[in-house]
């Protein structure tokens, strides 16, 4: 491969990594708004998805939002029935955030269409391509977990 084309290939991967996050983003926000939510209300509900249980200053560190912005978006979120307040076993003053038991069911059901589509595209690469794909994603999940680290 001559370095030209090598090069064209490296932007045009760079260029495609760029639109998938413009356009996932993209994606998560009409979910969000067709949910009823918006994207912080989201983002909680993933971290929460993630980490399972976790502080309200936890969630305002990672959404960013100030405490009273926080209890306002957990209070929203609570509402929907999307998440449960819980006691903190270890500070009686505390209260410790979790999604509620049937949120995980219910934010599923927005994504099926979704899921249904990449399934069938990821089902048509060869188990050699799948090893690609799945270390080039890997591969920039660490480089993204990296670089945050880096501005912290």
């Amino acid at each position: 491969m001559s370095n030209a084309k090598k090069t064209d290939l490296k932007k045009r991967a760079l260029k495609a990594v760029a639109e998938y996050g413009i356009h996932l983003t993209l994606f998560r926000n009409a979910v969000s708004e067709w949910a009823g939510l918006n994207v912080t209300d989201m983002e909680c509900l993933r971290l929460l998805f993630l980490k399972g249980t976790t502080s309200p200053s936890e969630l305002a560190k990672h959404t960013g939002l100030t405490s009273g912005a926080t209890t306002a978006m957990l209070d929203r979120l609570e509402q929907a029935g999307l998440i449960e307040r819980r006691p903190n076993p270890n500070d009686r003053r505390g209260t410790l955030i979790a999604a509620a038991e049937s949120s995980a069911e219910k934010a599923a059901s927005w994504f099926a269409s979704a899921r249904n589509a990449q399934d069938k595209l990821i089902s048509s690469y060869s188990e050699e391509e799948l090893e690609i794909i799945a270390d080039v994603f890997e591969k920039f999940t660490s480089l993204w977990q990296e670089e945050s680290k880096k501005l912290k």
